[in-house]
């Protein structure tokens, strides 16, 4: 069907991750992959699903060590490990509030979204629900996966058929897939469209590991902000939303790229590994 194109794990949720050529897949996804996040005194997960409020995040890089350490570089080079007490500090005059880094999920931790214009971006009865922060963005607030920094499934998978088609169909945006922030590209060799869009229900064989596809991703504004060396492009989403809606549960039909996958057996992933529909 096809082969890992690039693997990434993004240690700190919502900064730039690091690409690598091999992956340990566990039970709870890529090792290393959003063990760590930025919270504030309220109990927001810090995610660049809100840019006005987090949206500075994704001008950090964050890096796993072997020995699994996590190092941040700020916007001016600077790295810090997550341990070094500096590193809240300089987070907070980043995001110009008290934030700190955190492993530890908060009891009551809240997920906060900002509500983009375009149809499909959010469910309806979500976006009739919405309400205006105090930095004037209307917002929606959920949880994150149980016991996780995760958004909902344990790894997310894009595929070159669906970028390439998406270039094609507007190619005056920039679709790079670390926009997506994706933990596999699959190369589908030349597959047409979204082949994606038939996986879910299907197990997916990558190298040593068994996942599931459970369902397609819906996309928040996070494609259109800058990205380190991307620059932002607010033309992406609306792109998507023109192109590929489709249904998710019984949410209606939503702006989606991509697939997210739940793991049913761990083992090590890496470039250049064939995958295969079971």
């Amino acid at each position: 069907m096809g082969s890992v194109a690039a693997l990434y794990r993004y240690p700190v949720k919502s900064m730039l991750g690091e690409a690598v050529s091999v992956a340990t897949v566990t039970e709870s996804g890529i090792r290393g992959d959003r063990s760590h996040a930025v919270l504030d005194g309220t109990g927001a997960v810090g995610s660049a699903k809100h840019p006005r409020k987090w949206g500075e995040l994704l001008r950090c890089r964050s890096v796993r060590g072997d020995n699994g350490s996590v190092r941040v570089v700020l916007p001016d080079g600077t790295a810090l490990e997550a341990e070094d007490p500096e590193l809240d500090a300089r987070l907070s005059e980043l995001l110009g509030r008290k934030v700190f880094l955190s492993a530890t999920l908060p009891e009551h931790g809240r997920l906060e979204r900002a509500v983009p214009e375009y149809e499909g971006g959010v469910p309806d009865v979500v976006r009739r629900s919405a309400s205006v922060d105090a930095t004037g963005t209307s917002i929606t607030t959920g949880s994150v996966a149980a016991g996780t920094f995760f958004d909902f499934g344990r790894l997310h998978l894009v595929t070159t058929a669906s970028l390439a088609r998406m270039r094609a169909v507007h190619p005056a945006g920039d679709f790079d897939a670390r926009r997506f922030r994706p933990n596999l590209v699959v190369d589908t060799d030349g597959a047409p469209g979204f082949p994606e869009d038939a996986w879910p229900g299907s197990r997916l064989r990558v190298g040593e590991a068994l996942f599931r596809v459970v369902v397609p991703t819906p996309r928040c504004v996070i494609p259109t902000l800058g990205h380190g060396e991307l620059p932002p492009d607010p033309g992406i989403m609306r792109a998507v939303a023109r192109e590929h809606r489709v249904p998710v549960f019984d949410l209606g039909r939503l702006s989606c790229l991509g697939v997210y996958l739940d793991v049913l057996e761990a083992g090590t992933v890496r470039v250049g590994d064939t995958t295969t529909l079971c």
